[in-house]
């Protein structure tokens, strides 16, 4: 589960600050999506990036099973989210030399101790996730060889091979079509419910806003309209 209680970012803008997120508190419980909407530079990615460890705010706390994150070290932060986060970046940033089950592999090797001995689970786990993201046939396949579409599952596998508690995910249908689009939030909502993770998903695209668990609506950096599940 993560939780985030009147969480504060601003950032420096000549002799003043900007905020970019202003005092927003959520729940994410496993097994569920919540989707977080607002116009451009309402402070949705800054807010993904707060919780996933990458920005540390000014103030407020972030709670992630249970333990608070918000005074962990550089060192700590990325322990943690290499052990508890998965991140769905909105460009999937594959590697274009490497095939697709490649690119799964290859988050073993990332500054992780022990990675030498866990290289053949690795390989299975990899294998695993591309069958679940309905890539099983194309993990010899490189980024070139796939369509829009398959290179965000790739994305999504990816992500998910740390068995992430928290899952975060930005904007994983701004290039793709509608049809497309729709296929990735059913992958995304049934891998949440298979894997029980909590998942924070940021979109502009509201026809989808109806499937989640709970809606945020920012503005300006703060929730306007909330619409969260009781658990």
């Amino acid at each position: 589960m993560i939780r985030l209680n009147d969480v504060t970012l601003t950032f420096p803008d000549g002799d003043a600050r900007v905020t970019a997120v202003d005092r927003v508190s959520l729940t994410a419980h496993p097994g569920t999506v919540t989707g977080i909407t607002g116009p451009s530079g309402s402070g949705k990615s800054s807010l993904l990036a707060v919780a996933g460890t990458l920005l540390r705010p000014d103030s407020g706390e972030i709670m992630i099973d249970g333990h608070d994150i918000t005074a962990l070290s550089r060192a700590d932060a990325t322990q943690l989210r290499r052990d508890r986060i998965g991140i769905v970046f909105q460009q999937s940033n594959l590697i274009p030399s490497l095939t697709a089950r490649e690119q799964l592999r290859v988050m073993n090797e990332l500054g992780a101790s022990r990675s030498r001995r866990r290289r053949a689970a690795a390989g299975d786990r990899a294998d695993e996730l591309l069958a679940a993201v309905g890539l099983a046939e194309h993990g010899h396949k490189r980024p070139h060889q796939l369509s829009g579409g398959q290179r965000q599952r790739v994305n999504i596998a990816r992500a998910l091979m740390n068995d992430p508690s928290v899952l975060l995910v930005d904007e994983p249908t701004s290039a793709l079509d509608q049809e497309r689009g729709a296929e990735i939030i059913d992958l995304i909502l049934k891998l949440t419910d298979e894997r029980d993770t909590s998942t924070l998903l940021v979109t502009h695209d509201l026809v989808h806003l109806p499937r989640m668990h709970g809606v945020l609506h920012l503005v300006d950096g703060r929730v306007v309209d909330a619409a969260v599940p009781v658990r």
